[in-house]
């Protein structure tokens, strides 16, 4: 069954698995939810404002796509910490080291180990992702000195950097921890998937649908490696200075994020047999990111998605620091009636039913008289209502 069309306009939105939970993106909020040992669902909602809508250049065609990168580098991080902290259970007492560093820093020991993993990582990137290529690629060099055999060094460089990101993805996945974090980026795609076909949010409906989505950024990575092979080529430093090579590489990054993000998008929103052929690389590297979820996951999934879109539950209880907690994925659902309210509501039906009936005639009587005084016809009207 559809939901109805104008209930919720569909938009595009975005996500990420997290520590034992998922993040989703809405136009105007991200939603956080995370699965604790006592099997509750803790969320939290915060408003996202778009870069495009403070500044509208960051909006324009390729320029976007590099604001998109980095922006998701930098909330990927932050939602990341913000799902460890929701599960509640790193709550540990800093060590003197840390609290002396916290004091002459002046930043909470939080920030500084943010900073210093995300600083580990750009590090990690640059020496897998650029240093290591490019180093094989002044290897290369050796070989074909010659300038006209530079596409097929840019070529081979380039396909070593896919192997580097499989052979990374893979060592990653061999971590347990790590293993989960891709079971609930399935769950996101499901979940993305029941969305967009206009279902209503339910683990049923959403495990039907696949674990790989054209819109991932697994298939981002993919698309910014093959398309830095072409433009490394054509506009690319071609010497045998490995220092220029490298700095040239790390400059045209921003351009091939821009032209990788259209091109993402392009591919997303084309169902074409060209459009296909030319995603399904991009699919087929999702499946060493994604494993099919189990229910439980799912329904983060579903509670992200349905905080992300509507606000966060009404009746829910909240933690001291503004966190809804949830029993169930149902709770998220905005049409969500607490049980205590669904009774007063069935009680107050069942005692209207039982005061009075109407009669053809439009005269009022006691349904007691009518019925019996143990007044069970009384309630039929309230059981054929509900059925």
């Amino acid at each position: 069954m559809k939901k109805e069309k104008d209930s919720c306009p569909r938009v595009d939105i975005g996500g990420q698995a997290v520590m034992e939970g998922v993040m989703m993106k809405a136009p105007d909020a991200i939603a956080i939810a995370v699965r604790r040992p006592d099997h509750t669902i803790v969320v939290r909602r915060d408003t996202y404002v778009s870069p495009s809508k403070k500044h509208k250049w960051m909006g324009w065609p390729f320029v976007r796509g590099t604001v998109s990168f980095l922006t998701m580098l930098s909330m990927g991080m932050r939602t990341l910490q913000q799902s460890t902290d929701m599960l509640g259970i790193l709550d540990e007492e800093p060590t003197r080291f840390e609290k002396w560093l916290s004091r002459k820093l002046g930043k909470g020991i939080d920030k500084i180990v943010m900073g210093t993993a995300i600083v580990l990582a750009v590090v990690l990137s640059v020496g897998l992702f650029f240093v290591l290529p490019e180093m094989f690629a002044k290897l290369l060099k050796g070989f074909w000195p010659d300038a006209s055999m530079s596409w097929l060094v840019n070529l081979l460089s380039g396909i070593l950097r896919i192997l580097i990101l499989i052979a990374y993805i893979l060592f990653c996945a061999a971590v347990p921890d790590v293993r989960r974090t891709f079971e609930y980026h399935g769950a996101e795609h499901k979940t993305v998937y029941c969305h967009e076909h206009e279902l209503p949010l339910t683990p049923e409906n959403a495990q039907q649908f696949s674990t790989l989505h054209p819109r991932c950024g697994t298939s981002f990575l993919l698309i910014v490696f093959v398309i830095s092979i072409v433009l490394f080529t054509l506009v690319g430093y071609q010497g045998n200075e490995f220092v220029w090579r490298l700095l040239s590489r790390l400059a045209l990054l921003p351009i091939v994020a821009g032209v990788s993000f259209e091109a993402l998008k392009g591919l997303a929103h084309s169902e074409t047999r060209l459009a296909r052929t030319l995603r399904w690389p991009g699919l087929q590297m999702q499946r060493l990111t994604t494993r099919p979820p189990t229910d439980e996951m799912v329904e983060c999934a579903i509670v992200a998605m349905n905080v992300a879109l509507h606000g966060m539950p009404a009746h829910a209880k909240l933690t001291p620091e503004g966190w809804a907690v949830l029993h169930g994925y149902a709770e998220s659902d905005p049409a969500y009636t607490p049980p205590a309210q669904a009774d007063e509501t069935k009680g107050a039906d069942a005692a209207e039913n039982a005061r009075t009936t109407v009669p053809e005639d439009g005269a009022q009587v006691d349904s007691a008289e009518e019925t019996g005084a143990d007044g069970r016809d009384a309630a039929q009207p309230l059981s054929a209502m509900m059925d």
